[in-house]
């Protein structure tokens, strides 16, 4: 039998749930984004030397059989897994299967979930062999350079990783220092299957197609208690102006995109980056649109105006909730005033205006959900992403919450379950029925307002794409919006 090779490492995107309910999941209906962190992590490696191969089974799901297949055809000695807290334990369950293709595979871990569980992925967890903490390029890099046959003192003199000592025992070898994003290639976006047509940003939050998403900028300096910040942490690094510029043109110039979405945290914390990146759009324009999110508090007026000048389409801003007592508790600067006024700033100008909310916080009551859904539907929001809170391993809140063993609600750790679209807490006072029919009839009282059906309506003419996508799913959409049943969670 051949041995493995050690140059060559398939990484995988995991589903993270049963691949036949993926026709029907409204989450993945409306947004497949291309899976940004292993795209750099492949970018990286190959830059030095190493072959690498990406399946990614959110895009193409029921894809065992096309990893199975990649696994003994080209004998890679590594596989590499990016996983959300409710994407792992189909990731742990993909390890399984490559052992039982490839015996001596390295299995690697990797994504914010391993990021804050460390010790116990390795521990606990036999089929991971290795987790990945933080950022991975430069981790990889040492990892892989170290070959898969790194005993357990070499492995420790490599930051940025746990890995299991001979006693079963994790070992982690500590945090490392963030890099010079513009030291990192563009993404591998050329190894996706499909690539861009198979991808596309949520329906009626673009203007043209094809679309994509991409990173411009890593870490957070707030400390908000519902965020998990254990992949990039509160350093927060961007790339420069002439790097997001030139990645921009790539994207057009190589696969033809027209409009992007910046997935970015904190996209305008640095505003001069932003002013100096918005004049270059301007000055060369690239005949492209783009979205991004944006902290009202430290984005003014001149800034969003030359955005909007430069191609800015969408912004999105994160208010999570309309009771100012509740969003004290868990978020500095939170006047919502202030926001309000933002808001009416952005719409003013021309740009479309998306508001981000969560309900189901720690002090979340029916009176609190009836006041956000009159605080929302006051602002000239033209879109709106609704989510269920999830403490997520590594927030603050899950913290809190497991420490309070229910004295602040019920929490259900249930992994494959927390994906933001369960209700997976339930605060003290509600109940989970209520907190269901609160959500429902948030979403539809967004829906059938006319300055909401109008710009739905316009968008035939502003973004005809998402109409196609729109009509052409149409039965699970109008589950979505209108069903009672729709978020009846499976009890097995």
């Amino acid at each position: 039998m051949a041995k493995l090779d050690a140059k060559r490492i398939l990484l995988v995107h995991p589903l993270g749930y049963d691949s036949e309910r993926a026709k029907d999941d409204i989450s993945r209906l409306a947004n497949i984004m291309p899976p940004i962190g292993i795209l750099s992590i492949a970018a990286w490696l190959e830059q030095h030397g190493y072959i690498v191969d990406i399946i990614d089974c959110y895009a193409h799901p029921d894809s065992d059989a096309l990893i199975a297949d990649s696994l003994r055809n080209n004998r890679p000695a590594w596989i590499g897994f990016s996983c959300t807290t409710s994407a792992f334990l189909d990731g742990v369950r993909l390890a399984r299967m490559a052992k039982n293709v490839l015996p001596e595979i390295s299995t690697l871990f990797g994504g914010v979930h391993v990021s804050s569980m460390k010790e116990r992925a390795v521990e606990e967890f036999p089929d991971v062999d290795i987790a990945i903490m933080g950022e991975g390029e430069e981790t990889m890099l040492e990892l892989l350079e170290a070959g898969p046959d790194a005993d357990a003192d070499t492995l420790s003199k490599i930051s940025g990783l746990v890995h299991r000592m001979p006693d079963g025992k994790g070992n982690d070898t500590g945090r490392r220092k963030g890099m010079d994003l513009d030291r990192l290639p563009f993404p591998a976006y050329e190894k996706l299957v499909g690539y861009p047509e198979n991808y596309a940003l949520p329906i009626f939050n673009y203007p043209q197609h094809p679309s994509t998403s991409c990173i411009a900028s890593r870490g957070c300096p707030y400390s908000c208690s519902y965020c998990d910040r254990s992949v990039f942490g509160a350093d927060y690094r961007s790339n420069s102006p002439e790097y997001i510029y030139n990645h921009m043109k790539h994207l057009k110039e190589q696969f033809g995109i027209r409009h992007i979405n910046f997935y970015d945290d904190q996209f305008t914390f640095q505003t001069k980056r932003v002013d100096d990146l918005c004049k270059l759009l301007i000055d060369k324009p690239l005949d492209m649109t783009f979205n991004c999110a944006v902290r009202a508090n430290h984005v003014k007026e001149t800034t969003l105006r030359l955005m909007k000048q430069a191609g800015c389409w969408m912004v999105s801003l994160g208010i999570e909730t309309g009771d100012e007592d509740l969003l004290k508790q868990h978020r500095k600067k939170s006047e919502l005033g202030d926001l309000a006024d933002k808001i009416r700033v952005m719409s003013k100008i021309g740009l479309r205006v998306k508001g981000l909310l969560m309900i189901g916080l720690p002090g979340e009551t029916e009176q609190t959900v009836k006041r956000t859904m009159d605080y929302v539907f006051s602002l000239p929001l033209d879109d709106m992403n609704l989510t269920k809170f999830t403490p997520f391993p590594g927030s603050p809140l899950y913290r809190d919450i497991t420490a309070a063993k229910g004295a602040l609600g019920e929490f259900d750790e249930r992994w494959e379950k927390m994906d933001c679209m369960n209700i997976v807490f339930v605060p003290n006072g509600l109940t989970r029925d209520r907190m269901e029919e609160l959500f429902s009839e948030f979403y539809k009282r967004h829906f059938t307002r006319p300055r909401v059906i109008w710009g739905y309506t316009s968008m035939l003419w502003r973004s005809p794409h998402s109409w196609i996508r729109f009509l052409s799913n149409l039965p699970s959409f109008l589950r979505f919006a209108f069903s009672d049943n729709r978020f009846k969670e499976d009890k097995s």
